[in-house]
């Protein structure tokens, strides 16, 4: 996987416990260009990698922006870039990908943000704001001060004629979370979702949108639901090399592949980036990812050798 050079120009503070990096590049060359709801991965000392959202417009092509949580179970990722990357650093991402595309068709689009998930969301938002198409934004934090971007939100709202800001705070609301069932039963006609946010918001989520055809419901997790498989007991056959590796119980895919030297791009090691996602030629997955959608896991022709398993003796992958 092709790395790209970039150096941080700028840290903002955004909210308690959240800033903005802006990333530019260390050429005369532009970014490559990337679409709402894209990610990049950011390598990090010590061989971290570590996955974020872009937040600011598609149509800027000087500068990459993500929004980080300093997250206080941060597996090191968030601590390290809020504690020790100064502007200037020089550090090494991915190209944009995205697994959270915005459906610039649909009739009226109803995001959904809570926490550090409003970082996607916004970016989708200037891009509706862009093409003059409906929106609606829900937006819930713990409390306002935790609350990133709501005077940027704000003045974009106050200058629109599609889109419609909604703001929840559970301090100023008894407690009560936003009740994502009544946000989906009153969407207008035709709506598509989004839903990005911790987890038990993701589910209550799916729940209020079980109903739903799958192409009008989107989600992005930003960490795991379930464990990586780590059951072992097949073998994992490399095409392309003819390497057979054999995968104990505890280990997963990957630990095994880089253990055998093989070069396989990866980021999250959750199964929510879709970095590591490698064609299956043989063998039936135990898929643990959030990636690809029921559909897609059903016909085995992908997986993410990150976190996902096998229910078959044997793995052929095209690698």
């Amino acid at each position: 996987m092709e790395l790209l050079p970039v150096q941080l120009r700028a840290i903002r503070y955004e909210a308690e416990g959240i800033s903005t990096f802006e990333f530019r590049s260390t050429g005369a060359q532009p970014l490559p260009p990337f679409t709402a709801g894209a990610h990049i991965d950011l390598h990090l000392a010590s061989g971290l990698v570590r996955s974020y959202s872009l937040c600011n417009s598609q149509d800027e092509s000087d500068r990459y922006v993500v929004g980080v949580n300093r997250d206080r179970n941060s597996r090191g990722g968030s601590r390290l870039m809020h504690d020790t990357l100064k502007v200037g650093t020089v550090l090494n991402i991915s190209a944009p990908r995205n697994n959270f595309p915005l459906d610039e068709t649909a009739p009226h689009s109803m995001l959904i943000g809570g926490g550090i998930g409003i970082t996607p969301m916004l970016c989708m938002l200037r891009r509706l704001e862009s093409l003059g198409r409906p929106w609606t934004l829900h937006y819930c934090a713990r409390n306002r001060a935790s609350a990133a971007f709501v005077d940027e939100l704000t003045a974009l709202q106050a200058g629109s004629k599609v889109g419609t800001l909604h703001l929840h705070f559970d301090d100023e609301s008894n407690g009560q979370f936003l009740s994502l069932q009544k946000v989906v039963a009153e969407a207008p006609a035709g709506a598509h979702f989004y839903c990005c946010g911790p987890l038990p918001m993701l589910a209550a989520y799916e729940e209020a949108t079980r109903d739903l055809p799958p192409g009008r419901m989107h989600v992005e997790y930003f960490s795991a639901k379930e464990a990586p498989s780590t059951s072992g007991g097949f073998v994992v056959e490399l095409a392309k090399s003819g390497k057979t590796i054999e995968v104990p119980e505890g280990k997963t895919i990957l630990d095994m592949l880089l253990d055998a030297g093989v070069d396989v791009p990866y980021s999250c090691m959750e199964g929510v980036c879709a970095s590591c996602e490698t064609r299956v030629i043989e063998g039936v997955p135990d898929h643990r990812d959030l990636v690809l959608t029921k559909e897609e896991q059903a016909s085995n022709k992908v997986m993410m050798v990150c976190c996902s398993g096998s229910k078959s003796p044997k793995l052929v992958l095209d690698l």
